[in-house]
């Protein structure tokens, strides 16, 4: 046996990373897909949010949000970010920092298409991290938007997805008596060999 059977078996950060998903969803609750996003804004003062992890490409994560949110001009702004996932019930958690771009093409289309009805006008009807007179205010804007785009609505133009590149991916399991193990994997660029590593606890 290898330093790195079992749960991290494998050199393909990706594959490892949707193996452990997999697992997660499985055995997590509510929402096992869920990330803590971390940004920073232009005086680099950090913030963090929790969204919906929605798909692992072969060489990418991809998320999706409101454009015209603090989250999306702090991850413009910065063109960087870092987010965890954790899972209480395997005792695992995946770290990952890397370089931000927009999917606001066909693949973010298709996948607005996939989500609710309410959702979807949810998304035409929050003007995201704006202030809001009152819940009632925001019911009225729903139905506004209801009334305009009906059962099929657009994705709209201020919503889209985000894609990040990792040059850091760490995974991390729970061990006896906190000796946890940790593997990261680094590259310097995209096309570059990841070099792994044990870390320690």
């Amino acid at each position: 046996m290898t330093e790195r059977d079992g749960i991290f078996a494998g050199d393909d950060p990706f594959a490892i990373a949707q193996r452990w998903l997999s697992e997660a969803e499985a055995t997590e609750p509510n929402d096992p897909n869920a990330i803590a996003l971390s940004t920073v804004d232009a005086d680099g003062l950090p913030n963090a949010r929790m969204v919906l992890l929605k798909e692992i490409e072969p060489a990418a994560f991809v998320f999706y949000t409101n454009y015209e949110s603090q989250k999306a001009r702090e991850l413009d702004g910065a063109g960087k970010a870092a987010f965890v996932m954790h899972w209480k019930s395997l005792r695992r958690q995946i770290r990952v920092r890397g370089e931000i771009s927009r999917e606001d093409g066909p693949q973010a289309d298709a996948y607005f298409v996939s989500r609710s009805l309410k959702s979807r006008l949810g998304a035409w009807a929050s003007h995201q991290s704006q202030p809001l007179s009152s819940r009632a205010a925001l019911m009225a804007e729903v139905a506004k938007v209801t009334a305009q785009h009906g059962t099929n609505p657009p994705r709209p133009p201020f919503w889209g997805g985000y894609r990040i590149v990792p040059s850091h991916i760490e995974f991390w399991a729970d061990g006896a008596f906190r000796l946890h193990d940790r593997f990261a994997w680094q590259r310097s660029n995209e096309g570059s060999e990841w070099q792994i590593q044990r870390l320690s606890p």
